[in-house]
């Protein structure tokens, strides 16, 4: 059973947005890494979608939206600054094939919490944005995990 994790997408910069931080989009090239993302996840014949209430993890599933036809959720237990607690509960319970969308502070502790409790990192750690980890689950918990580079862009 795997499931994905997936960074958001580049964003506009934090020093140069003057809303809420939780309204803050992706900037012209996490689009084009948000569209990319969505061609190497369709294959892979996803089910679910479910994001961090932030405009930058909705909008990075956006594409993958519209190609698979599949509704993103939204689930606070994704939100930076989180409890690692609430994301590994939201990580245990979702069904096969379900892609989340989360931050850089929040993905790569859930990661290190699953591996101190035995899941085995089978891949140099990337966390880059729009990176991707796949995540194999048993029904005994966490198998493995390989992180998978961002999307390059052209700029």
């Amino acid at each position: 059973m795997t499931i994905y994790l997936v960074r958001h997408a580049k964003a506009g910069k934090r020093s140069e947005w003057h809303d809420e931080d939780d309204l803050r989009p992706l900037s012209d090239t996490g689009w084009k890494q948000a569209e990319l993302l969505a061609e190497s996840l369709f294959k892979l014949k996803v089910t679910k979608l479910i994001s961090s209430p932030a405009t930058r993890c909705f909008q990075t599933l956006e594409p993958l939206a519209k190609k698979t036809k599949l509704h993103v959720e939204i689930d606070k237990r994704l939100y930076e600054h989180g409890d690692v607690a609430d994301m590994l509960e939201i990580a245990e319970e979702v069904e096969d094939s379900t892609v989340l969308s989360s931050h850089g502070d929040m993905i790569p502790e859930l990661i290190k919490t699953l591996e101190r409790r035995g899941m085995k990192i089978e891949s140099k750690p990337d966390w880059r944005k729009a990176s991707v980890w796949v995540v194999e689950r048993t029904n005994r918990g966490f198998k493995s995990a390989v992180a998978l580079a961002p999307p390059e862009i052209d700029d």
